[in-house]
Formats: C-alpha cells, structure tokens, sequence
C-alpha cells in the first residue's frame, strides 16, 4: 500500500514537472502560428497563419543570424574534434610524466565557468585584433576539457587487443587512432556533437561582449535584441515566432540523436 502511494506520488510530481515545462512551449508555438489579435485568447480556435515569420524575417536580418552562427559552430566543432580525439589518445592510451596531474588539471577546468574568463579572452582577442570577428566567436572554444573527458572514457573502453594487432601489421598510431578509434567511437563523438552544438547554439554572454556589429552577430544574441525592441508594442506573435525560428533547429537535433547522446553517456559513466 505504502509503496502505491509513493508511486502514485511520484508520478503526480512528475506530471507537474512535465505541465510546467511543456504548457509555456505549447503557447509559444501556438502564437507563433496565429495572428496576434487571439495571441492572449488561450481558448479560442485561430486560424493558422505564417505572417508572424515573414515579419520576423522582413524585420531583422535573421539570415545572416544563421549563417554566423552555423559558420562558428562548424568551425569550433571541427577544431574541436581534432583536439579531443589525439588528447583523449594520449590520456587513454600513452604513458608520460604527470599524466594524471595534467589530466586532473584538465577536469578542473570542467569547474571553471566560462563567464570568469570574458575579461581576460577579451584582452588576449583585442591584442590580436580580433574582436568582432568570427575567429574572435571561436577561438575560445577550440578546447573542450568535457570532450576530452567523454573521449578518453570512451576510447579505454576499445579493446587494447585491437591496436596491438593493428601495430603488428604495421599500422602508425596516426593510422589506428583514425581507423580504429575514431569509427568505434562514433556514437561518443555524436553525444559530444549535440552537446557543443547546444552549448554554441545558445552561446549568448560572448557573443555580446565580442561583437558590435550586425554582420558578425549570432541568432541567441539577434534574436535577444528583436524581443527587446519588441518590448514595447507586445508583439507576441513575431517574439514567439522568431523564438521558434531559433529553437526548431536544435530542437530537431535532439530529437534524431537522443539514442546515441542517451547510450554515450550510459557507456562512459556520466549520469
């Protein structure tokens, strides 16, 4: 009896939980795709409408928004991959002095928030003249303690007998950690994709305080200054409308790769 109770009682909490994150997406999607006369009518059937979008899009370069910000997320992907991939070898599989204390050093730097770093990078970035440059959006993020963390668990999970069979065939490290390593490892690689994708994605604080000018801004940044310019006329429909235009994108993402951030996880350890 006790235990139907407590059942019973969990589930109710996590029906709230549920209702208190899901009804404030269900009404922005709604008002997005009505016309804003039936915007603050939650009850009323309104017909759907594309209008709000096309205000969105004639109003604010949003565009450019989604170029800028696929052009950093490309680029610090990339880089990224490369470093935690022979990090994460280095970690798993060589032996050198103060391997551990270096590694250790690495995951303090999980503790560290990026926000206690804005004012030196911006000093180190305005030294090398590239402030309000896409480089400038980037370079900061080319090291990824946690991606070195999630890779190195993962690559000690492949079988040692493989690279010492591919040795005796003659094949360089270069050659093992890309052929063997990195295809084993792929659904680890997917995880860590989604999980540098968000984070650069809704990236906002850095943005704002490395650029200045529209050409070089992100869509978490564009899309902050939309709704504030909005503020005033309480345009709901084009607010909502552009936070979707924003939010489908990754939301979609998340959606096809859930598995395989979900199994990644699982595999090395991280809750």
């Amino acid at each position: 009896m006790k235990a139907n109770i407590q059942g019973l009682l969990y589930k109710a909490v996590m029906i709230v939980l549920l209702a208190v994150n899901v009804i404030p997406l269900l009404w922005v999607l709604r008002t997005a795709f009505i016309s804003k006369q039936y915007a603050m009518d939650l009850f009323k059937l309104a017909p759907v409408t594309l209008d709000n979008f096309r205000n969105v899009f004639a109003a604010a370069p949003f565009a450019t928004y989604y170029l800028n910000t696929f052009i950093v997320i490309t680029g610090v992907l990339c880089v990224q991959f490369v470093f935690i991939t022979l990090a994460a070898y280095a970690f798993a599989r060589m032996e050198f002095s103060g391997k551990n204390t270096i590694f250790v050093l690495f995951l303090i730097q999980i503790l560290i928030t990026p926000d206690v770093l804005l004012l030196p990078n911006y000093s180190f970035l305005s030294w090398l003249n590239l402030v309000d440059t896409h480089i400038g959006l980037m370079l900061p993020y080319f090291i990824s303690a946690f991606g070195i963390f999630l890779m190195r668990q993962t690559f000690k999970q492949v079988p040692i007998e493989l690279e010492e069979a591919a040795k005796i065939e003659g094949m360089r490290t270069w050659d093992i950690i890309w052929k063997i390593y990195v295809p084993l490892s792929k659904p680890a690689y997917i995880a860590f994709a989604i999980v540098s994708i968000s984070y650069q994605w809704n990236n906002f604080l850095w943005p704002l305080v490395v650029t200045n000018s529209v050409d070089n801004r992100t869509l978490s940044l564009g899309l902050a200054i939309f709704a504030q310019s909005y503020e005033t006329g309480a345009q709901w429909g084009e607010v909502c409308a552009a936070t979707v235009a924003v939010i489908a994108p990754l939301l979609l993402i998340f959606l096809l790769f859930e598995r395989n951030i979900t199994e990644s996880f699982a595999r090395s350890g991280i809750k």
